[in-house]
């Protein structure tokens, strides 16, 4: 571990909460209990909520049911997602104005590499530098930031959570760990806390009798290599030391494109079930061609009324691009999780991987963990679901369209179809 590395680790403060406060000051700007996500009565999950929420057991990912009946006072407001978005990008230039490299990990959370900037900062603590970007943020964008500094990502990670002004916790919104103290800093936290550790893999460490990052600190790495394996065993060791020479990166390569809906009443007719895939698709397809890729990986969600999730993919030998191929491997994959189990639908849901660009070339994406069950592919089915000639003209041509006149400019005849809907959506 290099311990002059400077990383950042940039976190917007109650990202979504603070915009559409920011967007709606009179509404949701007087609400101390907001819940960001959909408005009442709606299928949504929760987005953010204010940590006011949050002391009432509001979390993200909760249906917005659930979360009113823990919080009924809250005001539940949509995403507000084009604003969101803007306030991202305000963020990240305000960012690149201080940091050499920046990089963007979600849309609420950049990584930044500070090395080779001491003498430009006059050799100051890692910490006046990053409360100057702290304030600079603020005086640009009018949104708060914690941030957190040290060694490495992983300390850096950590480190955030420790800035964050919640209430009561008296943190400043900075908090940067000394080089050399990374192995002190963490002791205290639970293994379950380390980025990268799941609740299976903590389960497994309990198991063990390591429960706490100081536990594990005392074992020697040959003997966490011999109890989990190699791969697993030597991350570990590595990690509860603080060691992570994993770099900060410009930009990092898109792993996916997805689109996914949450309907407003449970769906079991298997025909409109269809439709509402094909309607996916399209949006999905036009996603990943604006980004000029190709994908040879087609995953395909739901979550049934009962609200267990599964997932079904296939991967293809050759990459596909139009809604067309999109559309047949996705139905396909439905049809397949639909006959292992008919409960009506919840949420459905598209994504795309395993990327090529334009170019024809792309590394291929290594799972941490083991892959979704996949469905066995036959050489003439292949065949049937590439893309066609007659796929790629005509999708050239809906993209001419529709680059001029909007998205829902021209749609499949089968979307327009007036007699069946499944009530409002709520986008994913």
């Amino acid at each position: 571990m290099n311990a002059n590395r400077r990383i950042l680790l940039i976190d917007a403060d109650a990202f979504f909460v603070s915009v559409a406060r920011q967007v709606d000051p009179a509404g949701a700007g007087q609400a101390k209990l907001l819940i960001v996500g959909g408005r009442p009565g709606s299928r949504g999950v929760v987005c953010s909520a204010s940590y006011e929420c949050r002391e009432y057991g509001v979390r993200s990912a909760m249906s917005i049911a659930r979360a009113l009946r823990l919080c009924p006072d809250a005001l539940c407001v949509p995403v507000p997602r084009e604003a969101c978005s803007a306030r991202s990008r305000a963020i990240q230039q305000v960012l690149t104005r201080f940091v050499p490299v920046v990089q963007c990990s979600s849309i609420d959370e950049w990584y930044g590499d500070l090395a080779g900037t001491e003498a430009l900062y006059g050799h100051e603590p890692l910490e006046a530098t990053a409360a100057r970007i702290r304030e600079a943020v603020f005086e640009a964008t009018g949104l708060s930031v914690s941030i957190g500094g040290g060694t490495s990502r992983l300390i850096a990670k950590v480190a955030v959570e420790r800035a964050k002004p919640k209430p009561g916790s008296g943190a400043t919104g900075v908090y940067c760990v000394t080089p050399g103290e990374e192995a002190t800093f963490l002791a205290p936290l639970r293994l379950a806390d380390l980025p990268m550790v799941g609740p299976r893999f903590a389960e497994r460490l309990e198991r063990l009798g390591l429960v706490w990052v100081r536990d594990a600190q005392t074992w020697p790495e040959e003997a966490l290599v011999e109890r989990l394996g190699e791969r697993a065993g030597r991350w570990l060791a590595q990690r509860v030391h603080g060691r992570d020479d994993s770099p900060v990166l410009p930009r990092e390569r898109q792993k996916q494109v997805s689109r996914e809906d949450t309907f407003a009443r449970d769906v079991a007719d298997p025909e409109l079930l269809e439709r509402e895939l094909l309607r996916l698709a399209v949006r999905v397809s036009i996603d990943l061609r604006r980004q000029a890729l190709r994908a040879r990986t087609v995953t395909v969600k739901l979550r049934t009324n009962d609200f267990r999730t599964r997932t079904m993919q296939r991967t293809l030998p050759a990459p596909i691009e139009t809604e067309g191929a999109v559309a047949r491997v996705a139905r396909s994959l439905l049809r397949a999780l639909r006959r292992a189990q008919r409960a009506p639908v919840r949420l459905l849901g598209i994504s795309l991987s395993h990327f090529e660009d334009e170019s024809g070339t792309g590394p291929e994406q290594l799972g941490l963990f083991a892959p979704v069950p996949a469905v066995a592919s036959a050489t003439e089915q292949d065949a049937k679901d590439a893309d066609t000639p007659r796929d790629l003209a005509l999708t050239r041509a809906l993209d001419r369209i529709r680059d001029r006149f909007g998205t829902g400019a021209i749609l499949p005849a089968r979307l327009v179809d007036p007699h069946t809907d499944t009530g409002p959506r709520v986008e994913e």
